[in-house]
């Protein structure tokens, strides 16, 4: 099958070389060094130089896709998925853009095309999760813990991402939704700090963060529900201190005579900082509770650097559900139209199951522990 990528940074390249074992994979970015490296890893699959801002030329560039999976940054996503259902074209997605995707579901179910949205570990895998024990149980609460993070702690933040500083910061800064007692509530993200004890791992912190997004709405009937970052200890102080501190301010300033916002100065600094070498070891910790009125299940991973394949945990446990999605799709498991977040899909056993295995297969493994209370 023919699958077409838009965007190579660390967890788009992941994905590419996962899919270009069974697939026909091209890669469209606007890095050139992002091209590089793919095509160092694997010279089978094609790349092409593409600003994906210009979605005038998507109908030119996806004519041969049978299916497109975005990997874009989130301020481009939403546009993104647009522009590729205009082309009618299947997509999985993982801009997590911070729009509603549902907008989106009207035109989708006009031009025949199945979209998966937020397809990631969390949201994603989290999702894919919810929607399953939805089925199985009389779903009361649920908790999502979820957090990427370096082997080695460097201060003063003890903290790598794949991703960009822009996103990472849009992540500390968007105010928090979660549900309590059945009402949606508005957090600032970063409350609500709590210490939590992990196998390997010891003590981390946990603050809310907007990760809910689609369950929000897909599964009001779950009264209590809350979705929370994983960090070393003393990180929130650190980006607090920066916060309230206008680093992360969108309003220009003037510095010697050029405009420049504090979020722009701080994402340079931040970049160098946050960067994740191409071999530096990380893991990814994630746990999933989910809460009847006398049963409490419970889903955990705790993924690690790969260094036979020189893939990222965050990439891996990340990337990989898109991919287990992008070979669902390919294989026929899943055909209704129209736009969906994960727990939509995941509420099919058949889909579920497809999805959890194909991360084992990768050696990205889910332990559920089932407890009767």
């Amino acid at each position: 099958m023919k699958i077409t990528v838009l965007g190579a940074g660390m967890v788009g390249r992941a994905m590419a070389l996962d899919l270009a074992w069974n697939h026909d994979v091209t890669v469209l970015d606007y890095s050139e060094a992002n091209l590089a490296i793919l095509r160092k890893r694997n010279d089978v699959i094609r790349t092409f130089h593409a600003d994906l801002r210009q979605k005038e030329f998507f109908s030119d560039w996806l004519k041969d896709a049978d299916l497109v999976l975005i990997a874009v940054p989130g301020f481009m996503g939403f546009d993104t998925v647009k522009a590729v259902i205009e082309t009618g074209r299947n997509i999985v997605d993982i801009s997590f853009f911070p729009e509603n995707a549902l907008e989106l579901d009207a035109l989708a179910k006009e031009k025949g095309v199945t979209v998966i949205t937020d397809c990631g570990v969390a949201p994603g895998m989290s999702n894919y999760i919810i929607g399953r024990c939805n089925e199985e149980m009389a779903v009361e609460s649920f908790e999502i813990y979820v957090g990427g993070l370096p082997k080695t702690r460097k201060k003063p933040f003890e903290y790598k991402a794949p991703f960009s500083p822009v996103d990472v910061i849009e992540e500390y800064t968007r105010p928090a939704r979660i549900m309590e007692n059945g009402h949606i509530v508005v957090k600032p993200a970063l409350t609500e700090l709590e210490w939590m004890e992990f196998d390997e791992l010891g003590t981390l912190e946990s603050f809310n963060t907007d990760g809910l997004r689609s369950l929000l709405f897909t599964m009001p009937h779950i009264t209590n529900q809350k979705e929370k970052t994983l960090r070393y200890p003393g990180h929130v102080d650190q980006i607090i201190r920066l916060r309230e501190a206008g680093f992360f301010s969108e309003y220009p300033i003037l510095v010697n005579g050029q405009e420049i916002t504090p979020l722009q100065f701080t994402s340079r600094i931040l970049f160098n900082e946050w960067k994740l070498g191409e071999d530096e070891e990380e893991l990814t910790v994630m746990k999933v509770i989910v809460k009847g009125k006398n049963r409490t299940v419970t889903y955990s991973m705790l993924d690690r650097y790969d260094p036979v394949t020189r893939i990222s945990s965050m990439s891996r446990s990340t990337g990989y559900v898109a991919t287990a999605t992008i070979n669902m799709l390919a294989a026929g498991l899943f055909d209704e139209k129209g736009v969906f977040p994960p727990e939509l899909v995941g509420k099919h056993k058949a889909c579920f199951d497809f999805v959890l295995q194909y991360l084992a297969e990768r050696k990205v493994t889910w332990t559920c522990v089932e407890e009767q209370r």
